[in-house]
């Protein structure tokens, strides 16, 4: 393949997926019809984008309070514990199991760069169990935790890239 012809499979590729973005639902032939593509095209830019994990999965985005839900953030400052420990223990998983049992569910996970070093974006059904949820991550990652900071999301204004429909609501609150 031609620098010029992978360029253009890449930017192809790019505008698949602010397509999907936008709704990742939308039907392949209306993808192709945004796009200007074929269909063919469009289905073999999606194959080809799952297939190298460009694409990891699809998600709903979720009105957590219409499930009786509320939204946390958690902010995690390593200790200095050596960068393999802490890398094992995100990679080990166990706190997704420490989620589960008091029946967190977690949406993002990201290590970060800046004041904190890694944040933990879940619903809960309460602030007892986001408290319990924090209590758990201390105790089992004791060693690598320098400070814990839970905050609670009274709005979201934007998620995974789609506005807030009732974002007039958001005056309520201001």
């Amino acid at each position: 393949m031609t620098k010029s012809s992978r360029k253009q499979t890449d930017n192809d590729e790019k505008e698949v997926i602010r397509e999907l973005q936008k709704n990742s639902k939308e039907s392949i032939d209306n993808i192709a019809k945004n796009c200007d593509f074929s269909r063919q095209k469009v289905w073999r830019a999606i194959k080809r984008l799952e297939k190298n994990k460009t694409i990891w999965g699809y998600s709903a985005i979720v009105d957590h309070e219409k499930l009786g839900l509320k939204h946390y953030l958690i902010l995690i400052k390593k200790s200095v514990k050596p960068a393999e420990e802490t890398a094992n223990m995100i990679v080990s998983r166990e706190i997704e199991r420490k989620a589960d049992e008091i029946g967190i569910t977690i949406g993002t996970s990201h290590y970060l760069h800046g004041c904190y070093d890694w944040q933990i974006c879940f619903t809960a059904e309460n602030l007892a169990k986001a408290k319990r949820f924090c209590e758990a991550l201390n105790i089992t990652y004791a060693p690598n935790i320098k400070e814990l900071e839970l905050l609670e999301v009274i709005f979201p204004v934007k998620e995974a890239g789609i506005q807030n429909p009732h974002l007039e609501e958001l005056k309520t609150f201001l």
